[in-house]
């Protein structure tokens, strides 16, 4: 490597959902959670598939890099000690006090540690500790491509800190992004989600949205005063009542739903057991609850920032509903989530954090930029590239599966550069008619596996998304729910929830022409400009990141076809 290139890994590890990013010379290379290649979902070991991918893009070692930015700064951890103490004198927390204060030094340790193993992987390069929501910030604003806008980042935790707002302008003279506001554990919104879903029977960390799913079905009323007395509004905030939501131990045998909590809703549900009232109940009242938190704390970044514009991210910029709750306030003229909201996107923003440091101004190719991970241009294939699967070259591919699509077929659709974040943006997704009855059933139960409440996502033309849904602005990483018109649910119920959202994915042909064409020759055929997407892989799986691990989506699901790059590959 010439010694004047400027270059930054970004780092996501050894926490959950590991992910590396690339700066050289201020420019994104490229971006890749690990679990999309080692097939291990949210995977936490150090990401070298994606290191590995990152530096044969480049074409460096590692030992060109120069600094590794890493997503968690050690010392702050030990913030939290102080006030753990502090703890001791009340009683609803008394007992954790100790364990909290220790558990916080152990995981300040664990980061040292961290570090020091990145020092030895990268022996030419400074490893430099980015405050964690400083990365989430600033990677959502970077994102946005927006000049000037409040940034809200909300999570469980990250160091000590759970909800942030910044304020963030980037200009011909550089980039600011400042911090104006501040919660600290254990007030933690992430961390109460989480903990329902646990108590729920779903994993925490992973199925959070499945939760939110659930809510549409249930009655908030039931527990709504529960969760009015345990996450209370604030001027500056909310906080949580210990004597429902336990005090924050970083060890997994301090559960984080009291007794009486417990008491007071409904024992903890097994993962195999049936989903009852209760639980859409209490789904629905954390949902609702959640959703005033987050309309709460728009407010006071609209008021802390006078900006007009909104960039969220964080975890809990996942809840979609929340996202949708906040545009249809008006509180701001629009509300930006990067495509990588939690913690993988954390790579990115680090990443962004070093090059800021030095250098003033953002790093280029981060603006409304999701598809930049591995692609296989040139793929070739065999006639039968697994036992009883056959594989022929298409003339027409989006011709061909926008005709499949109208007869019902379900097709996967692998191309271009893998995506970041947790949704599928039509380089690895499966597509199916939101016309044909029955559609969101099959899907559900024979290609996804995954619980019959769940809802499938649309996506629409970018210039018809207004004659189906009436968010008011783009939304291209499907990070937001739409109500959606009247035309919508007469056509195609198939993507209207319960609640009467859809969290939908507006397409700019210049973003994806490939399914731009599928959507137009499919509205051609149909007069509907809207397909179903959802991510390709099944319950429990990350979304397919290789040909190979497409392949076994195609083979161990209800999948009727693959199409990858230009081949159509079906199974007999």
């Amino acid at each position: 490597m010439a010694a004047n290139r400027s270059t930054v890994l970004g780092l996501c590890s050894y926490t959950h959902d590991s992910a590396a990013a690339l700066l050289v010379d201020g420019r994104l290379v490229g971006f890749v959670e690990e679990e999309r290649l080692s097939a291990v979902k949210h995977d936490k070991s150090y990401p070298a598939k994606a290191v590995e991918w990152l530096l044969d893009e480049a074409g460096l070692t590692l030992a060109d890099i120069g600094t590794v930015a890493y997503n968690f700064t050690p010392q702050h951890y030990l913030r939290a000690i102080p006030s753990a103490l502090a703890h001791v004198l009340r009683p609803a927390t008394a007992a954790r006090a100790l364990p909290r204060a220790r558990s916080f030094a152990q995981v300040a340790a664990n980061t040292r540690r961290r570090l020091a193993r990145l020092a030895d992987i990268f022996p030419n390069a400074e490893v430099q500790p980015v405050l964690h929501h400083r990365a989430h910030g600033l990677y959502a604003f970077a994102a946005s491509g927006y000049e000037e806008a409040a940034v809200l980042v909300v999570d469980s935790l990250g160091e000590t800190r759970t909800t942030t707002i910044g304020h963030a302008r980037q200009s011909a003279a550089g980039c600011s992004y400042r911090i104006v506001h501040a919660l600290d554990d254990p007030a933690s919104l992430g961390y109460l989600y989480g903990a329902v879903t646990e108590h729920l029977g779903w994993r925490r960390g992973d199925e959070e949205g499945t939760v939110m799913a659930l809510a549409a079905l249930g009655d908030p009323k039931r527990f709504r005063s529960l969760f009015a007395k345990a996450v209370r509004l604030t001027t500056d905030g909310f906080a949580l009542d210990h004597r429902l939501i336990g005090l924050r131990v970083m060890d997994p045998r301090y559960p984080r739903l009291t007794a009486a909590f417990t008491a007071l809703t409904c024992p903890p549900r097994r993962t195999d057991e049936e989903v009852a009232p209760v639980h859409a109940d209490l789904a629905a009242a954390l949902q609702e609850r959640t959703e005033q938190v987050m309309l709460h704390l728009a407010r006071i970044a609209r008021e802390r920032t006078s900006a007009r514009l909104l960039c969220v991210g964080g975890g809990v910029a996942m809840n979609c509903v929340s996202i949708g709750k906040i545009i249809a306030s008006g509180l701001f003229d629009e509300v930006a989530v990067p495509p990588a909201p939690g913690d993988s996107g954390t790579a990115i923003g680090a990443a962004a954090v070093a090059h800021l440091d030095r250098h003033g101004d953002l790093p280029t190719g981060l603006a409304r930029a999701c598809y930049l991970g591995p692609s296989f241009p040139g793929l070739e294939l065999p006639a039968e590239p697994r036992p009883g699967m056959i594989a022929r070259r298409l003339d027409d591919p989006a011709g061909f599966a926008a005709r499949e699509l109208a007869k019902g077929t379900i097709i996967g659709l692998f191309q271009g550069e893998l995506e970041a974040g947790p949704r599928a943006l039509g380089h690895r997704s499966i597509l199916a008619s939101p016309l044909r009855p029955g559609v969101a059933d099959r899907l559900n139960a024979t290609v996804k596996f995954r619980e019959p409440f769940r809802p499938f996502a649309p996506v629409v033309l970018a210039d018809k998304a207004a004659d189906y849904f009436t968010l008011g602005q783009e939304a291209p990483f499907m990070s937001m729910a739409s109500p959606v018109t009247g035309l919508a649910r007469e056509t195609i119920p198939a993507i209207v929830h319960a609640n009467g959202t859809a969290r939908v994915q507006t397409l700019a042909p210049r973003d994806n022409p490939l399914l731009a064409d599928i959507l137009t020759a499919f509205a051609e055929l149909t007069g509907v400009p809207v397909l179903i997407n959802t991510s390709l892989n099944v319950k429990g799986k990350p979304i397919c990141g290789t040909p190979e691990m497409a392949l076994d989506c195609l083979a161990e699901s209800g999948l009727d076809a693959l199409l990858v790059e230009d081949w159509w590959v079906t199974k007999g």
